[in-house]
């Protein structure tokens, strides 16, 4: 504009003005024409065919074994009662003589448990837990200790080296087999129905004494015999007993003051009494034909 005469520079200036909004205007108009190009570009490119069926998504859900543990657990923290873990691997100390099962053994036989030195075990069932919670004293106890336990087993339909067990222990002054008795049949009318009935059978346990094993009348035929009691009206379920007095002692429990009873069921076989699984085995092979029928 320095180089145009003073009076020619008002019309210049609007020149320049218009000139640059023409501009402007041609790019913007492009500008909008290259975008919706584009824009109409990918939606051909992204195509939706809304008539297509939705992808469904696989959700997983509990496992067999943890819908009967958690069924298990209502039923006794409704009772009162807490639920401890403990280590797996174990010392032999509490799984052994704490809970009054001598040197010469059976079940410490290395055909029985899995030893990692001659102190150390993988834990045979989860009493082991009880035997550290007695030793902690804060009496009185109610709790149930569910858990993997290991075994030298052979794998086939009723048994495997690794499996879980729940285990249940109260301690308290005046406890006597009427509350194991009591306790019991709760839980199975709890698990297996209303109209459940309970019969306990006289057994040998090294923990407890007196012993006992459980048995519910048949929930499918309501005890009048069928083919999956065998016959027989009855299934076992589980075993129990009053809590040894040697036991309390060596847990610095003075068994004069105090008593109490102790049980044990195996988790998978609740599973398959309650699910109808005939092989043990179904609840590890991870079949998902198998597990989503839950």
């Amino acid at each position: 504009m320095k180089d145009v005469a003073p009076e020619e520079r008002p019309m210049v200036g609007q020149m320049v003005n218009e000139t640059r909004a023409a501009i402007e205007n041609v790019l913007e108009e492009t500008k909008q024409k290259l975008e919706a190009a584009a824009r109409e570009a990918q939606l051909k490119a992204e195509v939706i065919d809304v008539t297509l069926p939705a992808k469904k998504n696989n959700v997983g859900h509990r496992h067999p074994n943890t819908i009967a543990l958690e069924e298990v657990e209502r039923i006794f923290i409704g009772m009162g009662y807490e639920v401890i873990e403990g280590p797996e691997v174990e010392y032999d100390l509490y799984n052994f003589e704490k809970l009054n099962i001598p040197a010469n053994h059976p079940a410490k036989d290395e055909q029985d448990t899995f030893y990692i030195n001659k102190d150390i075990v993988l834990r045979t069932q989860t009493s082991p837990v009880q035997a550290r919670r007695m030793e902690q004293g804060n009496l009185p106890i109610r709790m149930i200790s569910p858990g993997r336990v290991f075994r030298s087993d052979e794998v086939d339909a009723t048994h495997s080296p690794s499996f879980h067990q729940i285990e249940g222990l109260v301690v308290d002054k005046n406890i006597t087999f009427a509350d194991l008795k009591g306790t019991l049949e709760e839980f199975a009318r709890e698990l297996f129905g209303p109209e459940t009935k309970t019969k306990f059978r006289p057994h040998h346990f090294p923990f407890t004494e007196p012993s006992a094993e459980v048995d519910v009348s048949c929930f499918k035929c309501g005890g009048k015999g069928c083919r999956f009691c065998k016959g027989s009206g009855w299934i076992e379920i589980l075993g129990c007993g009053m809590v040894h007095p040697h036991v309390l002692e060596m847990c610095d429990i003075d068994p004069e003051e105090y008593t109490g009873f102790a049980f044990g069921v195996g988790l998978e076989r609740i599973a398959l009494l309650k699910y109808e699984i005939d092989d043990m085995r179904l609840l590890y092979e991870n079949d998902i034909r198998f597990l989503k029928q839950f």
